[in-house]
C-alpha cells in the first residue's frame, strides 16, 4: 500500500523537516499498491523527501501526493525550493553528482540520494522524472507498475467435463 509506504517516509523526514521550518502535506489515493520491496520503496520517497527539505527555504511547503495513471502508481514530491537549472537536469541522477558543491556541503549529502532513488525505481520496473523551473521549485515523480489484481473465474464443472474426467480414472 503506497499510503503506508508515503507516511513512513514522512515520518522519517518529519524532524528534520520541522528543525528548517517546512511543512510536508502528503494525499494518497487509498488502495494503491505496487509489487515490490517495501522498506526500498520507503527509502526512495523519504530520499526525494529529504531532498525537497533540505532545498527549501523555511515556510515552504513540501507536497508529498500518491495516484492512479493507468497501469502506474505515482508518487509525487513537489517542492517551493530553489529549483534545478535546465542544463543539470539530466545528471542529477547520477552517482556523486552534485548541482551546487557548497550547497551540498552545507546540507551534508554525498550525491548518492537520486542515484538510489532512481535505481530502486529501475528495479521496480518504474522510472523517476524530474520537472524543475530554477528559483521555482522541483517535482520529482517516480512511476511504479501498480499490483492489479486480475480476478480469474473459478472452473465450472460441466456434465461433459465431470464424465471425462470419471472416464479417464476409470481407464488410470
Amino acid at each position: 500500500d503506497l499510503g503506508s509506504v508515503i507516511g513512513e517516509a514522512v515520518d522519517r523526514v518529519r524532524v528534520t523537516a520541522e528543525s528548517h521550518g517546512v511543512v510536508i502535506e502528503a494525499a494518497t489515493e487509498p488502495g494503491l499498491t505496487v509489487f515490490g520491496d517495501r522498506e526500498l520503496l520507503t527509502t526512495a520517497v523519504a530520499n526525494l523527501v529529504s531532498n525537497a527539505v533540505n532545498y527549501s527555504d523555511s515556510d515552504t511547503k513540501v507536497a508529498v501526493a500518491s495516484r492512479r495513471a493507468g497501469e502506474f502508481a505515482e508518487i509525487t514530491v513537489t517542492d517551493q525550493g530553489h529549483g534545478i537549472p535546465a542544463g543539470e537536469q539530466q545528471r542529477i541522477f547520477e552517482r556523486f553528482y552534485r548541482v551546487d558543491a557548497a550547497r551540498s556541503r552545507a546540507t551534508g549529502g554525498t550525491g548518492l540520494g537520486l542515484a538510489i532513488v532512481k535505481h530502486i525505481c529501475t528495479n521496480h520496473g518504474g522510472e523517476v522524472t524530474v520537472w524543475s523551473d530554477e528559483g521555482h521549485g522541483s517535482t520529482f515523480t517516480m512511476r511504479l507498475p501498480r499490483a492489479i489484481q486480475k480476478t480469474v473465474p473459478a472452473p465450472t464443472r460441466t456434465h461433459d467435463t465431470f464424465h471425462s474426467m470419471s472416464q479417464g480414472a476409470q481407464s488410470a
